[in-house]
């Protein structure tokens, strides 16, 4: 193998000779190295080239005849001698350069050793080898040899490169990881390899090890400023996106507060750009615009009302109608808006949002009476978004109107005053918002009560409505009992109820108005009083030491309570923690349509400090032990697949159907009791699930087509439908009909990658097609609906 090697040796050192000139030259060419850098890199390279030069011409020159012959070998072996110390030296004040440059740190006096040591080093090789048979001798054939000194050349290096390595070691943790290793083999690799040349007698396993390690000087301080401007590239974006970051939160913060003090102005309308600034982004998600464009819109909500800035506070907060110079005045907002506005050049649909969104669809709206889609899209979004927060809220003239009525009124109006479309939109997020979240949002606040549970007046203070869902929601607050209390007022109460506005009202006028239903009350200490509810009844066994860590709070007569709730169907856990006991009480509604919710109240107390969680989990049926029959419309006529009653909307639904060219489906529906709204009817759910079922793996709504006539398209789909209302009688009519129950006939055609979907009832006939995009598949059909009852389910295929 050593053999093969010397043979090769020659050819190897002469193409490691034309790598390492070019690598000098490219150093030089280099603007990515200081120039320091790249003038020591540059003499490392080309002093390694020269000493394998020397190398290799001493073995061409080795036993050639005549003077030629004799000084051939003499200069290159002099030179290889010579440039071992040399290349240390130069070596040294490369690492210095790191140390100037790179680490910003004192030169260490090691290096400065190192350097004397090698000028040293130099000198006595150059004194040697004047000596004919010190350092090596040249015999008469003119070949070369070792000489006695020989060994003791090599002194000098190992004990200058133990210094810088003990330098290099020392600032390791300061040199980078590419530099650190270029060292570490440039000072280790020649001399493993000389030491083992000792014993390989012909072979310049040490000069080939300084002239590969001096390449790798090159390629790794490359690799090193590649790394540096890598992370410095990285670092400065990491510094622009913080600073974008930062100015987006500036941007949010200014806006926010903007829009704060415009809402500010008047009590009533606290809130209210921001509200609207989120549905509008709800409703911009749902158009499906990207997370960039839904910010737009939700600041563009945000900002929508800043031009009332240059309205008069006493117009503002007028409490009587407005004569006509104080509405003409109002109707100048969007323009003071857009003025306002349009001078933030970055963000244009900030303006435009201000400017247009009281225009109409119709073209009856202001300032400049734009109508359908001359009306700038962002705004088309904030007009329904800021009309249904302005109906949902309270205002000086009224109170909040019922999230069902208002709803109504977005039916009422779209095409009209909204894009049908947002229109839709709109509908369909009051539909999923079944915890009515969408609306003026009041903070629980400190309640002084002054009646007694006996007294006919209870309840004249009571807070907003906390509602009891699925999720449990847990209440915890203190309450301090007035002097001379008497031991049935130390108690709060909870008075669980049902309203469109989740209030409790005691004028009769407005609980007739917005349907408010008494179930009962339960005070803390466990007495209840069961009004409308089917029963209300303490929990056997259920009584256990209070779970509160202090029952008695540092103020006098001021204790700690806890609640926690949650409802299954028709029946409710509700569990009450005076600070002493925990007890829990079961109630039984009398159906499971209506919402319940718990006002806190009591009698000659101050309830305060209320905080409210709300659990991720829904509970399940069995959670709550049953203390009445479950109230059920479906236990006869079954068809060909399960009855399905649908409380609430789209709280169940039946078993999906797979759809086939002509087939057709039948049954019998039948509105629930408490139905009141024109939708609460079955609906028709078009969609594809890994096992045909509804929420099923892999599930995908294509269509909801309700009997009323609105419809809501899914994802990738295109969904026409054309209404006929011949024959029909009237929206109260409808109601009626349903309540009392209709037989429904639904017809279905499949066509090129869609479905067509026809039923006619009660006038109402309804030819829906459904176009999916990317190739239909399999489409299967459920039955849902919102507080209806489905019987006689019959497929014919």
């Amino acid at each position: 193998m050593i053999e093969m090697l010397k043979e090769l040796q020659p050819d190897l050192m002469l193409a490691l000779i034309g790598i390492g000139v070019a690598f000098a030259v490219l150093v030089v060419l280099s603007k990515a190295l200081s120039p320091k850098r790249r003038l020591v890199i540059a003499i490392v390279e080309l002093t390694a080239s020269l000493l394998l030069c020397c190398e290799r011409l001493s073995y061409l020159y080795d036993g050639v005849s005549g003077d030629i012959g004799y000084w051939g070998v003499w200069i290159t072996n002099f030179m290889a001698f010579i440039l071992i110390p040399i290349s240390t030296f130069i070596f040294d004040h490369y690492i210095m350069n790191l140390f100037r440059e790179d680490l910003d740190l004192k030169i260490p006096k090691r290096l400065w050793i190192v350097c004397g040591l090698s000028l040293v080093d130099t000198l006595l090789v150059a004194a040697g080898s004047m000596f004919d048979g010190f350092l090596f001798s040249i015999n008469e054939l003119n070949e070369y040899s070792r000489g006695p000194a020989f060994y003791l050349c090599y002194i000098i290096p190992v004990l200058t490169t133990v210094l810088m390595l003990w330098v290099v070691i020392q600032h390791r943790k300061h040199f980078s990881k590419t530099i650190f290793l270029s060292l570490l083999l440039f000072l280790l690799g020649p001399d493993v390899f000389s030491i083992l040349q000792a014993f390989t007698y012909g072979f310049s396993l040490g000069d080939l090890a300084i002239m590969v390690t001096s390449l790798l000087i090159y390629i790794f301080a490359y690799l090193d400023i590649n790394d540096k401007v890598e992370n410095a590239n990285r670092s400065k974006i990491m510094h622009l996106e913080e600073q974008q970051r930062l100015a987006r939160r500036l941007f949010e913060q200014t806006a926010t507060a903007l829009a704060n003090a415009i809402d500010a102005k008047d009590e009533y309308t606290r809130g209210h750009s921001l509200r609207v600034a989120e549905y509008s982004e709800k409703i911009a998600k749902h158009m499906g615009k990207s997370p960039e464009e839904c910010q737009m819109i939700y600041y563009a909500g945000l900002l929508h009302d800043v031009g009332k800035i240059g309205v008069p506070d006493h117009i503002i907060t007028k409490n009587g109608r407005l004569t006509e110079e104080e509405y003409d005045q109002i109707k100048q907002h969007p323009v003071t808006g857009n003025q306002i506005l349009s001078s933030i050049w970055d963000y244009p649909y900030l303006s435009v949002g201000a400017h247009y969104h009281h225009e109409r669809y119709d073209g009856k709206g202001y300032p400049e009476h734009k109508k359908g889609e001359e009306i700038p899209e962002v705004a088309r979004i904030i007009s329904v978004a800021d009309a249904y927060d302005a109906m949902t809220s309270t205002r000086s003239y009224r109170a909040a109107i019922p999230q069902q009525i208002v709803r109504e009124e977005i039916v009422k109006n779209a095409g009209t005053q909204f894009d049908p479309e947002m229109a839709k939109i709109m509908q369909h997020l009051i539909d999923l918002d079944s915890q009515y979240l969408m609306k003026e949002r009041n903070e629980a606040h400190e309640l002084k009560v002054d009646q007694t549970l006996e007294n006919p007046e209870f309840g004249t203070e009571i807070s907003e409505g906390i509602h009891i869902s699925p999720e449990e929601v847990t209440i915890r607050f203190l309450c301090e009992s007035e002097p001379g209390a008497g031991e049935e007022d130390l108690y709060p109460s909870l008075i669980l109820f049902d309203s469109l506005d989740a209030m409790f009202h005691k004028d009769e006028r407005d609980a007739k108005n917005l349907f408010c239903f008494e179930y009962g009350h339960i005070r803390m200490d466990g007495t209840i009083t069961c009004l409308g509810a089917r029963k209300i009844e303490p929990l056997a066994g259920s009584e256990a030491p209070s779970a509160l860590t202090s029952a008695d709070s540092v103020k006098p007569r001021t204790r700690e309570y806890m609640i926690k709730a949650f409802r299954v169907k028709d029946h409710a856990k509700i569990t009450i923690d005076d600070g002493t006991t925990s007890r829990s009480i079961i109630v039984a509604f009398p159906d499971s349509t209506r919402y319940a919710y718990i006002g806190l109240t009591g009698s000659k107390c101050t309830i305060y400090d209320v905080k409210i969680e709300r659990s991720e989990t829904s509970a399940k049926a069995g959670d709550i032990p049953r203390i009445a029959e479950e109230i059920s419309y479906i236990r006869e006529n079954e068809g060909d697949i399960p009855n399905v009653q649908i409380d609430n909307f789209r709280s169940d639904v039946s078993k999906g159907t797979l759809i086939t060219d002509g087939m057709q489906m039948t049954f019998h529906s039948m509105s629930l009791p408490t139905a009141r709204l024109i939708w609460h009817c079955p609906y028709i759910v078009l969609f594809h699930s890994d096992n045909g079922e509804v929420n099923g793996p892999g599930y995908r709504e294509y269509a909801l087509i309700r009997l009323d006539g609105e419809y809501w398209d899914g994802v990738d789909v295109k969904n026409t439908s054309s209404i006929s209302k011949e024959g029909f009688e009237g929206w109260d009519q409808w109601k009626a009909e349903n309540k009392k129950g209709i037989d429904v006939t639904v017809d279905f055609s499949c066509i090129e990658n869609g479905i067509i979907v026809k039923t006619a009832n009660l006038g109402i006939a309804l030819e829906n097609t459904t176009k999916i995009g990317g190739g239909k598949g399999v489409v299967y059909v459920a039955l849902s609906g919102d507080q209806c009852a489905i019987t006689n389910i019959r497929i014919k295929k």
